[in-house]
């Protein structure tokens, strides 16, 4: 092999590295997937389903113990971090953080595994984002493809949600459903878990992924102040969740103070973990603190 091959030219760590001859190596290697079925642990059944054979996403519908017949859930649509270029909405790690909130919170989550960057470069992620909620839509007569879904999920309670650029991703897609409604849908929260709206510091990478991004001060997708559709959130409140020790902390919370100023007081609600880092919940999900958080969360549904 050529050794100018071997050439970095692009290197964005802990997410990838870019070589002379376009190949792409990441620092993480995949987790590995946890197989479709009952969670020993708290008895969640999950599937997974195909959500455009045309682009081959595909998506983990999370359900808790059904009592009876006729009982429809609350239903989040979410989002996996990783910095839109790692992760699967299969992985351990964040089926786990599901499951248990399936089951406190006695919800349907269908969790998208949209296409990754920068072998799929963004808009993308948006794009299959997006188009999964508009075929969670499709089930609004009680016809749609997925048994599930037309069974058991309430599509007149329908949050999004999403933990770093899944949150960012689940923004993105809420703001869009206020310009292009998706018909049968009722959007009521946004659930924001350490959310990802960009810094000088990912300006570089972001832009590597998005070709078409200006950056984190004019893009939308990075800075929500900036979008003129912003006022179009369709929800009725936002739950913005950051940890004191994060990096990406002041972004968040800046989006939680556009949130208020837009819309008014109590229209979003900032909860803040203190002594820890990003996405700490994912990582140590048996600590106090993470409980605190995931009970947030569980709260939130009750709006």
């Amino acid at each position: 092999m050529d050794s100018n091959n071997n050439e970095i030219i692009h290197d964005f760590p802990p997410f990838f590295k870019v070589f002379k001859d376009g190949r792409i190596e990441r620092y993480v290697r995949p987790r590995g997937d946890v197989p479709a079925g009952p969670d020993p642990t708290t008895g969640v059944q999950s599937k997974d389903v195909v959500v455009s054979p045309e682009t081959g996403v595909k998506a983990c519908i999370l359900i808790p113990k059904i009592n009876g017949e006729g009982q429809k859930l609350p239903l989040l649509v979410n989002y996996h971090g990783g910095g839109f270029c790692l992760g699967s909405a299969f992985e351990e790690i964040f089926k786990k953080f599901l499951s248990s909130l399936v089951l406190k919170a006695n919800v349907i989550v269908v969790s998208v595994d949209y296409r990754l960057a920068p072998e799929h470069p963004l808009p993308i992620a948006y794009d299959d984002s997006s188009a999964a909620l508009h075929w969670i839509a499709s089930h609004s007569d009680g016809e749609g493809p997925e048994a599930w879904l037309n069974e058991y999920a309430d599509l007149d309670r329908v949050f999004l949600g999403g933990e770093s650029a899944g949150a960012n991703i689940a923004h993105y897609v809420a703001v869009q459903a206020g310009v292009n409604v998706p018909v049968g849908l009722n959007i009521v929260g946004l659930v924001m878990l350490h959310p990802f709206f960009g810094g000088k510091e990912c300006d570089k990478m972001y832009k590597f992924l998005s070709s078409t991004s200006s950056g984190c001060d004019d893009d939308p997708k990075l800075n929500p102040a900036a979008d003129p559709d912003l006022v179009k959130l369709p929800c009725r409140k936002v739950l913005v969740c950051v940890a004191e020790k994060d990096w990406l902390r002041d972004r968040g919370v800046s989006y939680y103070e556009t949130l208020e100023k837009l819309k008014g007081e109590g229209f979003a609600e900032l909860f803040e973990t203190k002594g820890e880092d990003h996405c700490f919940y994912l990582f140590n999900p048996n600590a106090d603190k993470a409980g605190h958080l995931l009970q947030k969360v569980v709260d939130f549904f009750n709006i």
